[in-house]
């Protein structure tokens, strides 16, 4: 048995205010849990994404989120879970004034190929996105494929 305090587990940089890798910390090998904690704007991902072979589950504990489905919006409340299966469209954010607290399951924990869309103004539209480190490492950029623009960077 293995056991933590979410307090105790180092905050990851990234779009939402709190990140910590829970699983991490607890030498999970078959899934992943993350503890989030969301400021109004913060989303759970970099952008708009899909994951080829992770289901995820997202508990929202407190406040409200808004999820941005292929469907269209879906919004979950405290005490809400909401599952999407692999290869399933979606971006969780925080569209109220209050703070987000939510848990974030994957399984299994490799989630295979990830696809990411956002906004890139120079393109005029959504696009694929890759993920880069700054040189100096403080900072996860999200740079378009189509063009190369930075189209977000992350703390």
């Amino acid at each position: 048995m293995e056991r933590t305090n979410v307090d105790d587990v180092e905050d990851r940089m990234g779009p939402a205010d709190v990140k910590r890798p829970v699983s991490d910390a607890l030498g999970a090998t078959d899934m992943v849990l993350n503890y989030y904690e969301l400021a109004p704007g913060d989303s759970f991902g970099f952008g708009y994404h899909r994951h080829a072979d992770q289901e995820e589950v997202f508990y929202i504990a407190q406040g409200t989120v808004t999820f941005e489905t292929e469907d269209g919006d879906v919004t979950a409340t405290e005490g809400e879970a909401v599952r999407f299966e692999p290869g399933e469209w979606q971006l969780g954010t925080n569209e109220d004034d209050e703070r987000v607290i939510a848990l974030a399951m994957g399984a299994p924990a490799e989630m295979g190929e990830t696809e990411m869309l956002r906004a890139c103004s120079d393109c005029g539209g959504r696009t694929e996105q890759e993920l880069e480190l700054t040189d100096d490492r403080d900072a996860i950029l999200t740079i378009c494929a189509e063009c190369g623009a930075e189209t977000g960077r992350f703390q």
